[in-house]
């Protein structure tokens, strides 16, 4: 089960020949190369690892790795446009600043809201007239305050000791304008919300953000396809894919430059002159994988996380074989 101990300080990364010498490593041997990692997004290479385990990475991040959302809303007046359930439902979706690893699960049959388990917010405007617009004025924002209800608009209430814990920068909304409603003269809202830690698989307000992967394309051209044809070779593909090189003989020839570009477009096939020009495949031990954060963990975080549950469950299943073992022995 060491196919899930993967960690990110074990990343290697290795030169473009290097992947493309098969005999430079062993066939249980396989390479994860970092392409480019920011806090938001993230790009791997997944070399020889059957496909199966980089989609279990992909279900762990969308359904097991935790973040914290609003899940309860004390509403005590609300007299905008915007139901009251709909409000709510606004609000549980706002990602949060707030980093799920300091808090833990909530109990559902828990009544108390405690610093362990809860964060605290508390939305109160009132939307007024703007007593500095001109009369002329016929814009309602600049004619009316506080008539667009924003995410910056919820107010962190700290619970027992999370002063001396957290800075209250680290526990607001994630973007701070979000419209969550907007308002006439004389509209109020007045709530309290608590948001809590939970995962993907209870709700997708708790995804700490998207996943997903693709088989490296793999493009070969079977025959040499030269001068206009070579340019509408060019067209269909994505750019960078194909480039126009000149040959020994002075010609302009079509050449694969970077397949990995490649969108998967099959224009080539509305063109009878270049159509058996090509041949187009993926590798299936060569997986292009993504991870898009929308949440306060970075893009490595959430791989880190999803590596550490696959772990955890990789544990779990060898104990329960040891115990199996153990039991026939004893029979």
């Amino acid at each position: 089960m060491d196919t899930g101990r993967i960690k990110l300080e074990e990343f290697r990364l290795v030169p473009e020949h290097d992947l493309e010498s098969p005999a430079k490593r062993s066939d249980h041997d396989g390479i994860i190369k970092l392409i480019s990692m920011d806090d938001i997004d993230m790009e791997l290479d997944f070399i020889g690892f059957n496909i199966s385990l980089v989609n279990a990475y992909r279900r762990i991040i969308l359904a097991e790795v935790a973040t914290m959302a609003i899940e309860k809303v004390y509403m005590y007046n609300n007299t905008s446009i915007v139901q009251d359930e709909v409000l709510a439902h606004r609000l549980g979706l706002v990602p949060l600043k707030v980093d799920p690893r300091f808090f833990e699960f909530r109990n559902k049959d828990e009544k108390e809201w405690g610093a362990q388990d809860s964060v605290k917010y508390e939305l109160k405007v009132r939307c007024s007239k703007n007593p500095q617009a001109s009369d002329k004025e016929t814009n309602p924002d600049i004619l009316y305050k506080d008539r667009k209800v924003l995410s910056s608009s919820l107010k962190w209430m700290p619970i027992g000791n999370q002063t001396d814990i957290f800075q209250e920068s680290s526990m607001q909304p994630l973007h701070d304008d979000i419209l969550l409603a907007k308002m006439n003269c004389g509209h109020l809202i007045n709530l309290e919300a608590y948001a809590v830690k939970g995962i993907g698989s209870d709700h997708a307000k708790f995804q700490p953000g998207l996943s997903w992967y693709r088989m490296l394309p793999e493009i070969k051209l079977v025959r040499e396809v030269e001068g206009e044809d070579a340019l509408l070779l060019q067209k269909c593909f994505s750019p960078g894919v194909i480039d126009i090189i000149t040959n020994s003989e002075g010609k302009n020839v079509a050449n694969v430059n970077d397949a990995r570009n490649d969108a998967c477009s099959r224009n080539v096939f509305q063109y009878d002159n270049i159509k058996d020009s090509v041949k187009m495949t993926r590798k299936t031990d060569h997986v292009i994988f993504y991870v898009e954060s929308h949440s306060a963990l970075k893009s490595h975080e959430i791989l880190d996380e999803a590596v550490s549950i696959m772990i955890g469950k990789c544990d779990l299943l060898l104990s329960e074989i040891e115990k199996h073992l153990e039991m026939d022995a004893d029979t």
